[in-house]
């Protein structure tokens, strides 16, 4: 009766695929014959129930809609479980860790994104290993109130963690923000990087707005391209990633485009596309003109926690004014203030 309960949530994703013959190529297994291939997960001393989307998907195909009902599962679980491990592709994993990260306010439960870089029956797969050790995590002693992602023996803060490389078994990475845990012989944890468990009640936000949109800067972009996104019908922000510490061309053509989509009142977000590192607005003159037409700095942010917290915040109802605010603002524990 004292055992930790934890549902294990299957999406998708290379974890829970299977070669198929026929169309030779990988396709999603039924959860039941995934959680057979691994024995060691009734060896660990809590309480497992599994729980698997009616049409499991690869996270290429993740959308906004899978992101609201994954929160709603978890808050229609909340109060049965002491923790969540979801199984999920990796190639969108950071969007859906930073995305829940902000729909789950008040979280004081660990919700662990995993999977894996090989089907769990291919040889040499890290599958078993990336799901034992989110079990563990999730049903431990130790209490991680946050969105994480565990692989290849690191747990990550969700809404800080970026894929890096789709060929290694540590295919993600936290350049900004350490580590929570590292599983070796120990599990050792980082105690001082851990949110702190809030006191109030889940609150699970269900709205997202998808108008903004993203431009990544390159030498030779053509202002008419960038036009072309600016104006997008209902489009109400850009994310704009720059180089370095958040610096862009200065030429009148390119800089007369982000004036005029400013005067029509769309915000524009400054975010490096550097993995490490911050935008530093006016560091360099390259990037003063931005400062000056009230372009605002992500800081720090990753570019798939600054999309999914600008979704979230213009979902919540927020005026162009707070958003531009809130956007600044350490939520949830995505950007250094």
């Amino acid at each position: 009766m004292n055992k930790k309960r934890v549902l294990i949530i299957y999406t998708g994703g290379t974890i829970g695929m299977m070669h198929e013959h026929r169309k030779k190529s990988l396709v999603p297994v039924d959860l039941r014959l995934l959680m057979k291939e691994i024995p060691e997960l009734k060896a660990i001393n809590c309480a497992i129930r599994y729980v698997s989307l009616s049409r499991p998907i690869d996270s290429s195909n993740v959308q906004p809609d899978f992101w609201i009902k994954l929160s709603v599962l978890i808050e229609s679980n909340y109060s049965k479980y002491d923790g969540f491990v979801i199984l999920h592709g990796t190639d969108t994993m950071a969007y859906t860790a930073s995305a829940l990260s902000f729909m789950l306010e008040n979280l004081s439960k660990p919700v662990i994104l995993t999977g894996s870089q090989l089907p769990l029956r291919a040889i040499r797969t890290d599958a078993k290993r990336n799901l034992i050790t989110s079990v563990q995590l999730a049903a431990g002693r130790q209490v991680i109130p946050e969105v994480c992602i565990y692989f290849s023996n690191q747990l990550f803060r969700g809404n800080r963690a970026e894929k890096y490389t789709s060929s290694k078994f540590d295919a993600f990475e936290s350049y900004n923000y350490p580590l929570l845990a590292e599983a070796g012989v120990h599990i050792r944890y980082n105690n001082d990087f851990i949110l702190v468990k809030p006191n109030g009640k889940l609150k699970v936000h269900r709205k997202l707005d998808t108008n903004i949109a993203l431009i990544k800067l390159y030498p030779g972009i053509h202002p008419a391209a960038m036009e072309s996104v600016i104006r997008t019908k209902g489009l109400r922000a850009v994310i704009i990633e720059t180089f370095g510490s958040g610096n862009a061309p200065t030429g009148d053509k390119f800089l007369d485009t982000l004036r005029d989509a400013v005067s029509r009142g769309i915000s524009i977000f400054n975010v490096s596309q550097c993995s490490g590192g911050a935008v530093e607005q006016g560091k360099y003159e390259t990037s003063i003109k931005l400062k000056e037409m009230g372009v605002v700095s992500g800081g720090d942010i990753t570019t798939e926690s600054a999309i999914s917290k600008l979704m979230f915040l213009y979902g919540q109802g927020h005026s162009d004014k707070e958003v531009r605010k809130l956007f600044g603002k350490n939520l949830r524990g995505e950007l250094t203030e």
